[in-house]
């Protein structure tokens, strides 16, 4: 069986704790996770799996966070055919662009031909109630979508 990669960026602590979820689903189907702070990953590590979930906070405007830039300007060059992804991410609706680097990221992975399996989750700042239920929904999916079920 395949283990999933699950790479994050959390500043308050709001994505770490919806990570937590997301690898919670996952390991509640009875698949691995490996999950990373973005610091520790750089496009090898990408390489070495081909089930990725990648989940970030977004910075002001709809941006990527700084501790994801470097490993968002490696995936611009690289080809990610026949890596199957999942995103997931924290964001603030007080600003213009919700949760902007949910969106960034899918559209670099379809540009560098990777599989995006489920639609993007988005969680406003922290995840609590049926945000909680929704992340840990959103891992158990992708680990079933790994598991080929």
């Amino acid at each position: 069986m395949s283990k999933i990669l699950l790479v994050y960026a959390s500043m308050t602590g709001n994505t770490e704790e919806m990570a937590d979820l997301v690898e919670e689903g996952v390991a509640s189907e009875g698949v691995e996770v490996d999950k990373r702070d973005v610091m520790d990953v750089d496009i090898s590590t990408i390489d070495e799996f081909d089930y990725i979930m990648l989940g970030a906070y977004t910075w002001g405007e709809g941006a990527l966070p700084d501790e994801f830039l470097d490993l968002y300007d490696d995936m611009e060059t690289h080809d990610l055919a026949g890596k199957t992804f999942a995103v997931f991410g924290t964001g603030d609706t007080s600003y213009t662009i919700y949760c902007g680097a949910v969106d960034l990221l899918e559209e670099v992975i379809k540009e560098r031909g990777g599989n995006l399996a489920l639609e993007g989750l988005k969680v406003e700042n922290l995840p609590e109630g049926d945000d909680k239920d929704r992340s840990v929904a959103f891992g158990a999916e992708f680990a079933r979508l790994v598991k080929g079920e």
